[in-house]
């Protein structure tokens, strides 16, 4: 068997449809992956990548990828950092790299890059917030660990991944939760709008007594505001507190969740103020004339 034969087996079925040339290079003459290529490595000679903040793989969605590699092939290389010879880390695509080796895949393609510690934290981390379905408290020890790790402000990250700084301060609270709640978010037992209303709820003891509640009673987010404003669930207001313009109408989880979409795509604050009819506005906040101009080009898109 000839070696571009070898090359287009190794690259599976997907990738190598892509490459109309037979004699496209993708490694060096000597066997050695070529920097900046796409090059053909043996799956033996990579190691997952440490920085990755994904610690949790769903077992039927790796078997899934798996059997589509196994049909299809690799149609999208991993990205890999050259650690000496013959040696490389993962930056990104470690799902495709697990599925790969679910799928008995003995070689993969993938996009060689040097990189240096701090540079590929930066990179991974980036590249998995924005492409990887991660849970909230992975996406926020993921700003944690850019904001710590890589030297950056809010505002410096929230420019680099295009999120509002609202939206990255709202992660980043959710890692004052006790760790029974942060578990909670990450198996999804609660949604990220619980976990927000209980770093309110005062202290660890409370929090935690108020999540179990949450978890056992099946509580909406409108529910935990209520007790915390001191309200019974079974409540109603009166005829006086609906007309009273100091009565607090709390939004529905389907309106919070539009907020914090359009806050992330404006990157800026947004707040939905209604009344008890049912009437209300919707506030964008802005901080200058630069930033308000910013915002109306957004909208104009």
């Amino acid at each position: 068997m000839n070696s571009n034969t070898n090359k287009r087996s190794a690259l599976g079925k997907g990738l190598s449809a892509l490459l109309e040339n037979a004699d496209t290079t993708i490694t060096s003459t000597n066997g050695d992956a070529v920097i900046g290529s796409i090059s053909t490595l043996p799956i033996s000679c990579i190691e997952a990548n440490p920085f990755n903040p994904r610690t949790n793989f769903e077992k039927d969605a790796l078997t899934d990828l798996s059997n589509s590699i196994k049909a299809h092939g690799i149609i999208q290389p991993l990205t890999v950092r050259k650690l000496g010879r013959g040696k490389y880390q993962l930056i990104s695509g470690e799902r495709r790299f697990r599925a790969s080796q679910l799928a008995g895949l003995t070689d993969l393609p993938a996009y060689v890059r040097i990189a240096n510690d701090q540079t590929m934290l930066e990179m991974a981390l980036v590249e998995n917030i924005q492409r990887e379905d991660l849970n909230p408290i992975e996406v926020a020890l993921s700003y944690s660990r850019l904001i710590e790790e890589c030297d950056l402000t809010q505002d410096q990250l929230s420019q680099k991944i295009s999120k509002s700084r609202s939206s990255i301060t709202n992660h980043l609270r959710l890692l004052k939760l006790p760790v029974e709640i942060q578990a909670g978010v990450r198996s999804k037992q609660i949604t990220m709008g619980h976990a927000r209303a209980l770093v309110s709820a005062g202290s660890e003891e409370t929090q935690v007594n108020l999540f179990n509640r949450v978890v056992a009673e099946k509580l909406s987010v409108r529910d935990i505001e209520s007790l915390l404003r001191g309200e019974q669930l079974t409540s109603y207001p009166t005829k006086q507190e609906r007309d009273s313009s100091k009565f607090k109408v709390s939004i529905s989880e389907n309106e919070f969740v539009f907020k914090e979409h359009l806050s992330d795509q404006l990157r800026t604050k947004v707040e939905i103020k209604k009344t008890p009819k049912g009437a209300g506005r919707i506030i964008v906040n802005f901080d200058s004339d630069n930033d308000l101009n910013r915002i109306i080009e957004l909208l104009h898109k």
